[in-house]
């Protein structure tokens, strides 16, 4: 089963900022956030106090996600520097 990826719209503003300030480290971020699509809890996504709301690092990256298993769809709520 495939899921459909959306972004809220703070994590949307959040991206293009990163567009600016680290291409490549969105490039990652983004190559990773597709792979979501076919696997949405991958073993390097912990569960963010809910087992549906995941917290995944990419570098020095992090991207939080929601898994809705109803519409099939992973949103991205969050994406962000941990360093």
């Amino acid at each position: 089963m495939t899921y459909e990826i959306a972004f809220e719209p703070h994590a949307l503003d959040s991206t293009a900022r990163f567009l600016k300030e680290d291409p490549s480290g969105l490039s990652l971020d983004l190559d990773t956030i597709d792979k979501l699509a076919d696997g949405p809890r991958p073993a390097a996504s912990p569960p963010y106090g809910s087992p549906d709301i995941r917290r995944l690092r990419v570098g020095d990256h992090r991207v939080l996600h929601v898994i809705d298993n109803e519409v099939i769809r992973i949103t991205i709520t969050h994406p962000g520097r941990t360093t």
